[in-house]
């Protein structure tokens, strides 16, 4: 798919999640995010500083592989780091919230219509 260009956040939040239409591309972010999360915390709160490493090295370590793997795509990332760092807490709240089903019909209809 070819890189996009987008005006705002909230025009980019659909693009967004269409790279990530599949469950289990969105359950590998929430899980390697969480876990990065975790040991972060866990790390500083020892005072390892190194652990702060955690975070951005399994979240996206384990994130990035999923859109090669799962969804054959590029991760929205490599053109839009900023707005899809946001997007990530927000698809992880969203679906910590339970309402990852939310997320599907959103990348199902982008897809319908840009695909």
């Amino acid at each position: 798919m070819t890189q996009r260009t987008f005006d705002s956040y909230e025009e980019f939040w659909p693009y967004y999640v269409a790279m990530h239409s599949r469950a289990a591309t969105r359950w590998v972010h929430l899980t390697g995010t969480l876990t990065g999360l975790a040991l972060s915390t866990y790390g500083l709160a020892r005072g390892r500083k190194r652990y702060a490493a955690a975070l951005p090295l399994i979240g996206y370590g384990t994130a990035w592989p999923a859109h090669f793997l799962i969804e054959g795509n590029n991760p929205a990332s490599f053109g839009h780091p900023a707005w899809s760092l946001r997007g990530d807490v927000r698809m992880i709240r969203t679906m910590l919230a339970g309402r990852d089903h939310e997320l599907a019909a959103t990348a199902a209809k982008w897809l319908a219509e840009n695909g």
